[in-house]
């Protein structure tokens, strides 16, 4: 079987959810396909020349570079597919083209922009849209990253669970370092003190940073307790209010963050604090259990799914109760080694190996219907 597989997003420069997704889910897709007794063909497609070494060799896989400036999925891609007619064809984000012939997966990570439709531009969220209605009634089956995604799937558009297959996204583990060295060097790099509670994502309404922030103002005047900082750990995004942070002492901004930076942050704090309003599948938390960091999260979306019963789990309405939760891990040693331990077990369940295998078996289920 001949499978085409939409590779564009692996070669952006900063790698967020979904491109990461698409890279990690495609390299070891390749490795397991090679361990097949009757591999398939698969043919990556790219807008940009990948670097030489970002997926492993293999006689199964061919590459495609179809430089285009715009529309390249409905325009550019779709040519290519009307040309080689695959039996299959993969687009690991959402938006399939608009027209293009033969059977088809696509993979919808979430649906934020129905809960949120103000946290999105006007012309994004119309795409988004258009676009995964279009996808989700065009394509064989749907991969969805969790079942908060699949229920909202059938929810919104009547999407038959029939053809939605929950497959959770792998999450790579994180190194652990061997002294407490890195972690003095990633404190003098970003200028924390030796505690910090720390939050990982874009900073955007949905990502409920104000109560954060008011948590953490609180939990300082409730506790007081000047000797700990707050780490807001990525990109300002759209909607984001400086007045959030108006008169909070002890917040700090990194900006965008290296990979190479992330576990060591992770490995320093206090707690992740991620109780967010919206997660089609929060990939920080099952980054801070591999880590050793315990982890205040949200009872709300997939979150629930996810942590399972290794952290903290809060309204994310409830400012109080995230206050609350951030002085049990900070005065409660016994409480952070237990989530701890049982970070590490849950954190487990989720490896890229598990969701390639998963994933090939969709294909499996295609190549019995040809």
């Amino acid at each position: 079987m001949r499978i085409a597989i939409d590779a564009s997003r692996t070669t952006v420069a900063h790698l967020t959810g979904t491109e990461h997704y698409a890279l990690r889910l495609i390299q070891s897709l390749i490795i397991a396909n090679d361990q097949r007794d009757t591999p398939y063909q698969l043919k990556l497609y790219f807008r940009d020349t990948p670097p030489a070494d970002l997926f492993p060799s293999s006689a199964y896989t061919e590459f495609c570079i179809i430089p285009f400036a715009r529309a390249w999925t409905h325009l550019r891609f779709a040519q290519e597919i009307w040309k080689t007619r695959p039996d299959v064809t993969f687009v690991p984000a959402h938006t399939l083209p608009f027209i293009f012939p033969g059977r088809s997966i696509v993979t919808v990570h979430d649906l934020g922009y129905k809960y949120f439709p103000e946290a999105h531009p006007t012309r994004q969220r119309l795409y988004l849209d258009l676009t995964t209605r279009y996808s989700q009634a065009r394509a064989t089956f749907i991969l969805a990253d969790s079942q908060a995604t699949a229920d909202d799937l059938t929810t919104f558009y009547g999407t038959s669970p029939s053809k939605i297959q929950v497959i959770y996204p792998g999450v790579d583990a994180q190194p652990l370092l061997d002294t407490m060295q890195d972690i003095a060097t990633i404190r003098t790099k970003y200028n924390l003190p030796e505690r910090y509670f720390l939050f990982i994502g874009t900073l955007q309404p949905r990502k409920n940073i104000q109560r954060i922030v008011q948590a953490f103002a609180q939990w300082q005047h409730q506790y007081d307790n000047q000797d700990t900082a707050f780490v807001l750990a990525g990109g300002k995004g759209w909607l984001f209010d400086e007045a959030w942070l108006a008169d909070v002492k002890n917040i700090r901004l990194t900006g965008y963050i290296d990979e190479s930076d992330k576990s060591t942050l992770l490995q320093g704090a206090v707690a992740l604090v991620f109780p967010t309003l919206y997660e089609g599948f929060g990939f920080p938390v099952i980054e801070a259990m591999h880590c050793g960091t315990p982890v205040i999260a949200s009872t709300t979306s997939s979150l629930p799914e996810l942590v399972g019963n290794a952290g903290l789990m809060v309204n994310p309405e409830d400012v109080s109760a995230i206050v609350d939760a951030m002085q049990r891990y900070h005065t409660q040693d016994d409480l952070r080694e237990k989530m701890i331990q049982a970070g590490y077990q849950q954190a487990q369940i989720f490896t890229w190996d598990k969701t390639a295998h998963d994933t090939m078996a969709v294909f499996d289920k295609i190549e019995n219907m040809l």
